[in-house]
Parts: C-alpha cells; sequence; structure tokens
C-alpha cells in the first residue's frame, strides 16, 4: 500500500522524492512526507495528513535545505489515524536518525511498552516509531545504520519494509524487507530504493530483485545486499520494460480513462511473441513443462477483479484442457485446511505481485507440496519470485486504483496457459488450437472498436444516472464473472450498491429487489451460441422488465431478439463465446468511469482503496 521512497547520489534528493511518490499516488495513501540529510548534517523533514499536493504546499512554506541523501514515503494508515503526527518519517536517536515503513508491525505494543519502561518517549500512535526507536537506540551501540537495522529486525514480527537513514551516515540510505515489497534502482553514481520501480523509472531502467527477510545498503557508488544475519546475498538485476512516459496522463482527463482507451493494446503485448502459426509458445514455462503436463487440479488464487479474471480463466482451461479448476478467494483459501498436493497447479492471479493476502496463501500452497505459477503484470514482484514460474502479463503500469487494462490481459494470459495446457496434455486438436488462437488474436481490434463507438453513449447514460443509488448486473456463463466485474467497478468508483448475479440465480431470491425504475444491466451471450443461454437470459431480461426494471443491454451486433425487451442496447462486435468477456467488460468499466465522474469523484484514488494491498 505505501509508497515508500529512497535516494543517495548527487541530485536533488527532494526532486527524486517528490517525483517518486507522485508516481506512486495510485498505491493508494492519506498522509504523505520526506526526511533529507542536508550537507551540513541535519536532517529536515516535512510531513502532512492529505494528498500530496499538502506536502507540497508546506514545503513551499517552509523550505527545508535539500540535500543528497533523501526518503520520501506516502502512507495508508493502519495504526493510528491520517493525521501529520502519525504521518511518516518516525524518528529515533534523539532525532538524528529518520524511518519510513510500509507493512504491520506484529508485537509493536510489547515492544513499545519496553521501550517506554525504558525511559522512551513516543509522540505518534503508529507501530513504526517502535522501529525507528529500535533502530536509533542500536546506532548508538554500533555507529552503523545497517548493523543497526539487522539488530532491530530481529526483534520485529509481522510484514515490513523499513527505509532508515541517520545524519552521522551521510549518502546512506538502508532497506530491509520482509513480506513487503521494495527493489532497488541502479543508476550511474546514484542508486534508489523504491515500493516498485515507479519509484525511480524516470531516472534509470536498470533494477535489482530483494528477497525475503534481506537488508539492503545503496551508496551513490555501491548496493549491497545481505540477509538479516549479515551473510552476503545475491540480488538479482532486471531492466524495467517500460519508461516514464508510459505512466503519465499524457493528455488525458484520468490515467483511468487513458488505461480503458489501452485495454486493446494490453491483449494486443500479452499475446505478442506467444502464438506463432497458430501455436502457443510459452518459453517461460518450458522448465516446468514436465510439472505442468503431470498436474491433475488447478486452483487458481486471487482477490476481487483478478478473481473474476480467475473465473474467466475456469471456463476456458476446463473447457480446453479437461482439467477441474476451482477460484479461490486467497484470504479465505488458507483457512479451511484445504487438499493440496504435488499434482495440484496453484495459479495466483495479482496485478502487482504484492498481494499479501495472495502471497500468505501461495506460501501456504507451495509448503503443502503444491506445484506453483504466478501471472503478473509486475516485474521483480514477490509473488513471481517466489512461483515455481511466472507468466508476465504486458499490460504496462495500470496507475488508476480501480484495474481495467490488467483485468483483460489477466485474462488473456489465463487463456494462453489453458491453451498451453490443452497442447501439453493433448485434448485440442492442432486446428482447433490454431482456430482458437486465430479468435484471441482478432480481439485487439475488435476491443478498439468498442472502445470507441461504446464511450460517447455510455457517458451520456452516466450521466443522466448521476443520482442513481444502486445498480444490478446479470449474466450466465461467461457473463456472470462479467456481471460481478461490473458491479465491482460501481463499488470502487461511484460509491454506490451494486451487486452481480447469475442471470438463473434471479428466481432463487435477487429478483425481490426489483422495484420500478430499478436499473439492470445485462449481459447478452450470443444468439449464435448452440446452447440455451440465450433464449433464457432473454426471458430473464422479460422478468424484470415485466416488474419495473431499466433494462440496458450489452449485445453482439445483429442480435435483434433483444431489442423489443431492453431500453437500451450497447453492441460488441461477434465474437466466439470464450471471447465476449474481453469486449462485454469494457462498457461496464467506461460505465463505472463516467458515473464517478458525473458525481464529480476522483476517479483515479477512490476513498479507502489501495492499488497494491500489503497488509493482510
Amino acid at each position: 500500500m505505501c509508497g515508500i521512497v529512497g535516494y543517495v547520489g548527487p541530485g536533488s534528493s527532494l526532486d527524486v522524492l517528490l517525483g517518486g511518490l507522485k508516481r506512486l499516488e495510485y498505491r493508494g495513501y492519506d498522509s504523505a512526507g520526506v526526511a533529507v540529510l542536508a550537507d551540513d548534517g541535519t536532517i529536515g523533514s516535512r510531513k502532512r495528513a492529505g494528498k500530496l499536493g499538502v506536502l507540497v504546499d508546506e514545503l513551499d512554506a517552509a523550505p527545508i535545505t535539500d540535500g543528497r541523501t533523501g526518503i520520501g514515503h506516502t502512507r495508508w494508515a493502519t495504526h493510528g489515524g491520517p493525521t501529520d503526527v502519525n504521518a511518516h518519517p518516525h524518528f529515533g536517536d534523539g532525532g538524528r536518525l529518520a524511518v519510513i515503513h510500509n507493512g504491520i508491525i506484529e508485537n509493536f505494543a510489547e515492544l513499545k511498552a519496553e521501550l517506554i519502561a525504558d525511559g522512551e518517549v513516543f509522540e505518534s500512535e503508529t507501530d513504526t516509531e517502535v522501529a525507528a526507536l529500535l533502530i536509533g537506540r542500536a546506532f548508538r551501540e554500533t555507529g552503523d545504520v545497517t548493523a543497526a537495522m539487522q539488530q532491530a529486525v530481529a526483534r520485529l514480527e509481522g510484514a515490513f519494509t523499513l527505509l532508515a537513514l541517520h545524519a552521522d551516515a551521510p549518502g546512506v540510505v538502508v532497506g530491509a524487507r520482509r513480506s513487503s515489497p521494495l527493489v532497488i534502482g541502479l543508476g550511474e553514481g546514484e542508486n534508489f530504493l523504491g515500493s516498485d520501480v515507479a519509484a525511480f523509472v524516470e531516472h534509470t531502467r536498470r533494477a535489482m530483485e530483494i528477497g525475503e527477510d534481506q537488508i539492503v545498503t545503496i551508496r551513490p557508488d555501491r548496493v549491497d545486499v545481505t540477509d538479516f544475519s549479515g551473510a552476503p546475498a545475491q540480488a538479482k538485476e532486471f531492466e524495467i520494460a517500460w519508461d516514464a512516459s508510459a505512466a503519465e496522463k499524457g493528455g488525458w482527463p484520468s490515467f483511468m480513462k487513458k488505461e480503458i482507451s489501452e485495454e486493446p493494446e494490453a491483449v494486443a503485448n500479452t499475446l505478442r511473441g506467444r502464438v506463432h502459426d497458430g501455436a502457443v509458445t510459452l518459453p517461460e514455462l518450458d522448465e516446468v513443462a514436465g510439472m505442468l503436463g503431470d498436474v491433475n487440479r488447478v486452483l487458481i488464487l486471487a482477490c476481487g477483479t483478478a478473481a473474476y479474471a480467475g473465473m474467466l480463466g475456469k471456463y476456458a482451461i476446463e473447457a480446453w484442457a479437461r482439467i477441474p479448476v476451482d477460484v479461490e478467494l486467497s484470504h479465505e483459501f488458507r483457512y479451511r485446511d484445504p487438499v493440496l498436493d504435488e499434482r495440484t497447479l496453484v495459479v495466483s492471479v495479482s496485478q502487482s505481485g504484492e498481494t499479501m493476502d495472495t502471497l500468505m496463501a501461495v506460501r501456504y500452497a507451495r509448503d503443502r507440496g503444491a506445484r506453483t505459477l504466478s501471472i503478473c503484470n509486475t516485474q521483480g514482484a514477490t509473488i513471481p519470485r517466489e512461483s515455481d514460474a511466472v507468466l508476465y502479463t504486458h499490460a504496462g503500469p495500470e496507475v488508476a486504483v480501480a484495474s481495467t487494462k490488467a483485468f483483460v490481459a489477466q485474462v488473456t494470459a489465463l487463456y494462453l496457459l489453458g491453451l498451453h495446457l490443452a497442447t501439453l496434455r493433448g485434448t485440442l486438436a492442432a486446428p482447433d488450437v490454431a482456430g482458437v488462437i486465430a479468435e484471441l488474436e482478432s480481439v485487439p481490434a475488435k476491443l478498439s472498436t468498442v472502445v470507441e463507438s461504446a464511450s460517447a453513449r455510455i457517458a451520456e447514460l452516466a450521466h443522466w444516472m448521476s443520482d442513481t443509488q444502486s445498480v444490478l448486473f446479470l449474466g450466465r456463463h461467461v457473463g456472470f464473472p462479467v456481471a460481478l466485474e461490473g458491479a465491482l467497478k460501481l463499488k470502487e468508483l461511484a460509491y454506490i450498491h451494486a451487486e452481480g448475479f447469475a442471470a438463473g440465480e434471479l428466481k432463487h431470491g435477487p429478483i425481490a429487489l426489483i422495484e420500478p425504475g430499478q436499473i439492470v444491466f445485462v449481459v447478452v451471450p450470443s444468439p449464435r451460441d448452440p446452447s440455451s443461454l440465450h433464449k433464457k437470459v432473454v426471458s430473464n431480461i422479460q422478468e424484470i422488465r415485466a416488474r419495473g426494471a431499466r433494462v440496458i443491454a450489452i449485445a453482439e451486433l445483429g442480435d435483434v431478439a433483444v431489442v423489443p425487451f431492453a431500453d437500451e442496447v450497447i453492441r460488441i462486435p461477434l465474437a466466439a463465446p470464450f471471447f465476449e468477456p474481453l469486449l462485454t467488460v469494457v462498457p461496464l468499466h467506461i460505465f463505472g468511469m463516467e458515473l464517478a465522474t458525473a458525481k464529480g469523484l476522483d476517479v483515479d484514488q477512490p476513498r479507502n482503496l489501495a492499488k497494491s494491498v500489503t497488509v493482510e
């Protein structure tokens, strides 16, 4: 959740810190702060509750002396409310040590009682201040920030990333990582630390991973990584696949609008290099081909939007590879003693690769012998590093908190995995695989058509619905996860009641919600589908219309059967059933964004939410 930036080098620390924090705003936060070590050996700091602009105004009104060593932070409150006092940095060693923190220190209460008994005085309600005082006390003994960090983390329980600088150690920032994100940026005569690569991508595209329970010390000319005991550790270097401009609005009114426009590109980029001559080629899975060929069950772990992508993956993998697939919410999975063995493939889906619920579920599965594969959009993230294999989506940076292009990229990656498993198992003949791939390759162009054709009309609908208090969404088969996703977007963005239902469930209770004027979006399956689902869904529409619902149908071009029973029809191009969700979800993404915009809400940073949920 929290955004973290660290810098050592010849440049302006304040410029690096504020620029990095700006690019990390998508993580969600309610306060911000910086600490800079000036050349005269003093630490200047400012921290304020509210958006980053409040901190910038404070720095303009009461400047601090810039320097070449600094740390910056955006906080998502856990222990203690979002106030100026609770904002980071926090201080130890009489104010000569500054510390920022992401995560939760679970044993802070015992440590705080011990420190108070020893005469330490606390200024905040945070768990972070415990770490600051512990590191400060250890520094007085060791005179070395790295050694002090080693002593302090040995006493901490929980999940955390800590960054520290000390007035007596210019040109040094030390970070520690346990189950919370941190990456290194490698520059020329300067080095960086960040919650993710967005923190420093403006300055370098070279980065290094930090492993679990490791400490990193950066200086302008050197990076040292050890484990918590001080033993040297290896850190893998990687190249960031996008540049800073990809995380800028580029003239768009919001990141979300920009990212919806990039949904076709996200699908195309996830396919690029992975389909050739009617076959799927996934070289990143070559080393685990034997493992994949031997699995007899797939378990998809995810939260929120990623879980809905997982549901669509379930439909496709079962149909193509003929393997039973379950989709589990990560935060529920490990608390019910699930049945796992070495022939279970656990597929985790996470945009950030740092979702704590999913990370802990993956570790649980791995410890019980299951095979693990990650689908992720972020290089250097923890979940891919701790999995047996990874399929990276290539959606590019997604800055808006509510996911859009990452969703379609995740679905695409799951479909590629399904086709790969089908090929390994011989459950689809080569011509059938080629036919599916041809359909998949046609999706980006069709997505572009939907974005271009539907946006204006959906904006009009959203405007006249701006005072709506409740919206329902119905779908069947692959339309059901799309209905769930559409409802989630309204909850996230417009702060109104929204529910998604399997349309066949209507008569089993939810139809009681229908009253005159109730708005209902219906995802209508293709009438070309040989199943009877189209007729059943049209019947569902008639049932709710008879009770006064206002129906907005999302249906394919040429579907005339739905017209007499819908108040509005949003059209999508023709597609095979498994690929319709990639098209039908786009109008719902647009609607959520436009309704929130009509209500005057911030679509990029909805209240109470963070992009990367790094605490349980």
